[in-house]
């Protein structure tokens, strides 16, 4: 079975065709990091028109890629929340009009939800894909939760973030910093050459007072009031600080994905999201996850940010329960797992 899927939820545009839930045949990206990296940030009307602007060649590319024509595609998935409306909607209508014209299957997917089947594509073995039930933690820009996934389709949000996700607040202090953009992957860099444990920083809810939710912002602002409390911050006193504020991070994230999986009795623990590629965080839930044995699945670094393949995944579980969207899906902005 072929499944013909697109993702433009934020800035990334990517169309991919997955066969059978799994096997990759293309996933192409068009990638806006250098349209938006002078503002510090995302432009929702920049994203939008250039998701308009490169939507059919892209579509063109994915068929060509995975040597396949739209006769032989089985059924049409696309994002429809969360995200941005503009950029979500490019997506949904051109995924409306393929599927519309071959007469094929339309599959509706939560974006997070399709984060979360990262883990099951392109294995390089069967042991690494998660077994029910299973929790994942999903950490990106613009969430950070902690899901029991009990089955395919069947998910309980056990927490999310209150105010800032990590993703959020690695931009934020990386914007602060004036270090660049996006702010994560220049984090995880520099802090391989910082002490982590030079400054203490809190760590955010922690305690089990606080169950599974989580709060970023504060830590953000310890940064911003360390370095306003310093006559000047060198180099090496970047490095240092972005070691102490990953750290401070990644130990809150460990924590509570480790204290899930032991109270609701999972073997299984995944990573998903764009904050899930983090050296650091990656290495520190396989440590944990080891001397609790307990199993980790983690996405190839290509399958961690947004991507069209991780809906297809998603999508083709769907369909064998035979859950069908119809033609008058439309864009859910802050759209809930």
């Amino acid at each position: 079975m072929h499944i013909l899927a697109i993702e433009t939820s934020c800035d990334e545009t990517s169309v991919a065709v997955v066969r059978d839930g799994q096997e990759i045949l293309s996933d192409k990206i068009a990638s806006q990091v250098e349209l938006h990296k002078k503002y510090g940030g995302i432009v929702p009307e920049i994203a939008s028109r250039k998701h308009v602007e490169v939507i059919n060649p892209l579509i063109k590319e994915a068929l060509e890629a995975a040597k396949v024509d739209f006769k032989q595609i089985d059924a049409v998935a696309v994002t429809y929340g969360p995200g941005l409306v503009g950029s979500l909607m490019v997506g949904i209508c051109a995924a409306k009009a393929i599927a519309w014209s071959l007469d094929r299957p339309l599959i509706a997917v939560n974006h997070l939800e399709g984060h979360i089947y990262a883990n099951f594509l392109v294995p390089s073995s069967k042991s690494q894909v998660p077994q029910f039930p299973f929790i994942c933690l999903i950490v990106s820009g613009g969430h950070t939760m902690l899901v029991l996934v009990k089955e395919h389709g069947d998910y309980q949000t056990l927490g999310r973030t209150r105010d800032d996700a990590a993703g959020e607040a690695f931009d934020k202090v990386a914007r602060f910093l004036k270090i660049g953009y996006p702010g994560g992957p220049i984090i995880d860099l520099l802090a391989k050459r910082g002490n982590p444990h030079a400054i203490e920083f809190k760590r955010p809810m922690m305690e089990k007072e606080f169950g599974y939710d989580f709060s970023f912002s504060g830590i953000k602002t310890a940064v911003v009031n360390y370095v306003s409390k310093q006559s000047g911050v060198s180099s090496k006193q970047v490095t240092d600080l972005v070691a102490s504020f990953q750290q401070a991070i990644v130990d809150v994230l460990v924590e509570k994905t480790i204290r899930a999986a032991k109270e609701y009795h999972c073997s299984w623990v995944a990573l998903a999201g764009g904050v899930s590629a983090n050296s650091l965080l990656r290495e520190s839930l396989k440590t944990r996850a080891k001397k609790e044995q307990l199993m980790v699945s983690a996405p190839p670094l290509a399958l961690c940010t947004d991507n069209a393949a991780m809906i297809a995944g998603a999508a083709y579980h769907k369909l064998k329960q035979g859950k069908i969207s119809d033609l008058t899906i439309t864009a859910v902005a802050s759209l809930r797992l």
